[in-house]
């Protein structure tokens, strides 16, 4: 009797360690570890473009700015991290809502677990922290418009504000199902929702906010142009993971879209430098780290979607634009965009939709659709108007906040703060000390 018993119990084990057993191998193959550990690096890779930013802006500053700069994008690490888990990521995310806008599914990141995200072999809250890392950059992006010359309060406020009412809804818009993703854009890793979002809100906080007390003839030149050579060498190496890492997996998207971005930066940042020799009769260093940034620009939504050698155009011409922009037609409107955000990120942003409309082709990437140049015109009318109507969300609504700001704590900091510099003013530190 007790023999059989034990078989009964032996039978019983091992049916239950099947069970075990199957569960685990169903949670493993839905959990890719191949595409998670790209997804995390990708994402730690996009978090260093946030410092890497601020010394690519820092650098360009006046010495007596430069903390301002570096503090702005540090604490927007912080503040954006928390207004994305408590709610940013509910409203880009969340279940679609008359395609303007995501839910409150995960509020608080509510339902936002480790286990896979359907349809990725990723967890679900690793792909909360990497479009994170976006809601990030974005706002963090516009400091160069009005570097020099901000309350760091208003700063805050605004960065808050204006990714809860214009981030998070573009992101929607284009990546969370929204109308604009409804309508066929293509926008691969923030063409649309990083770069021309940041870069049309610099021009209007250019504007309201006023130029620089004695620009352009009294203003100085970059304080430390080798801090700005390695804030753009970071930027270069995180775009990697914020292009690349947009593929949500190790494969041959994610590949194809790290050497377009590779391929696109080093085209413009030639371009560039080639340019300035032509017209100036000399290359400059900081022609060549602006236009490598014009590239990764202009080739994050299009990476994953056009073949390396059209790459190569994408990059031609965001280093013509962006330099007609920058060293032409900004001297002859007169508005004072400090760090050129709009001339390079707006601008940038918006050759590189259009260029996704010439140069998609479906040969690289099976889920998007062909451009203009593989016999489909439909689909740069498409980028056309995904960039007019995103143009058209952003400019009254950045007004509107940037006024009511202005109104209530004031966006300009004091003439005597502007004149004694932002970092002692706002923060009471100096970059550099002297040895008495």
């Amino acid at each position: 009797m007790f023999s059989a018993l034990f078989r009964s119990f032996q039978k019983s084990l091992f049916f239950f360690m099947f069970l075990f057993s199957s569960a685990h191998f169903l949670w493993a193959d839905t959990i890719n570890a191949g595409d998670t550990a790209w997804v995390m690096i990708s994402t730690a890779l996009v978090f260093i473009m946030i410092p890497g930013l601020g010394f690519f802006y820092g650098g360009l500053v006046r010495k007596k700015n430069f903390l301002s700069i570096l503090m702005q994008c540090f604490m927007a690490l912080g503040f954006m991290s928390l207004q994305w888990a408590c709610l940013g990521y509910s409203l880009s995310f969340g279940t679609d809502i008359a395609g303007f806008i995501g839910g409150l599914d995960f509020l608080f990141l509510k339902n936002v677990d480790s286990l896979a995200l359907p349809s990725t072999g990723i967890p679900h809250n690793l792909f909360m922290a990497f479009q994170g890392m976006f809601a990030i950059i974005t706002p963090a992006i516009i400091i160069g418009a009005f570097a020099e010359r901000i309350k760091f309060l208003s700063f805050c406020l605004f960065s808050l504000i204006w990714g809860t009412l214009v981030y998070d809804s573009l992101a929607h818009w284009v990546w969370g199902g929204g109308f604009l993703h409804k309508m066929g854009t293509l926008d691969f890793a923030g063409g649309t929702v990083v770069h021309i979002n940041a870069g049309i809100a610099a021009l209007i906080l250019t504007i309201m906010i006023g130029k620089r007390k004695g620009y352009p003839k009294h203003i100085s030149s970059p304080h430390n142009l080798p801090f700005a050579v390695l804030g753009a060498a970071l930027l270069w190496f995180g775009w990697f993971g914020f292009n690349a890492g947009s593929a949500l997996a190790a494969n041959g998207i994610a590949s194809n879209a790290f050497v377009t971005t590779q391929i696109a930066a080093a085209t413009s940042g030639c371009i560039w430098a080639l340019i300035e020799w032509i017209r100036d009769k000399h290359p400059t260093m900081l022609g060549s780290i602006t236009g490598a940034v014009a590239g990764l620009a202009a080739i994050t939504p299009a990476a994953g979607f056009v073949s390396p050698m059209n790459a190569i155009w994408i990059g031609i011409g965001a280093a013509i634009i962006c330099y007609i922009f920058v060293t032409i037609i900004k001297p002859k409107l007169g508005y004072d965009d400090t760090l050129d955000a709009f001339g390079i990120h707006g601008i940038g942003g918006i050759w590189g939709a259009i260029a996704t409309g010439l140069w998609a082709s479906t040969e690289v990437n099976s889920a998007g659709a062909n451009g203009f140049f593989y016999g489909n015109p439909e689909l740069l009318w498409i980028q056309f108007k995904a960039t007019a109507v995103t143009i058209l969300y952003i400019v009254p609504v950045t007004w509107i906040i940037a006024k009511l700001i202005d109104k209530t704590v004031g966006l300009r900091t004091s003439e005597s703060s502007e004149r004694i510099g932002l970092d002692l003013s706002e923060h009471r530190e100096t970059a550099y000390t002297t040895l008495d």
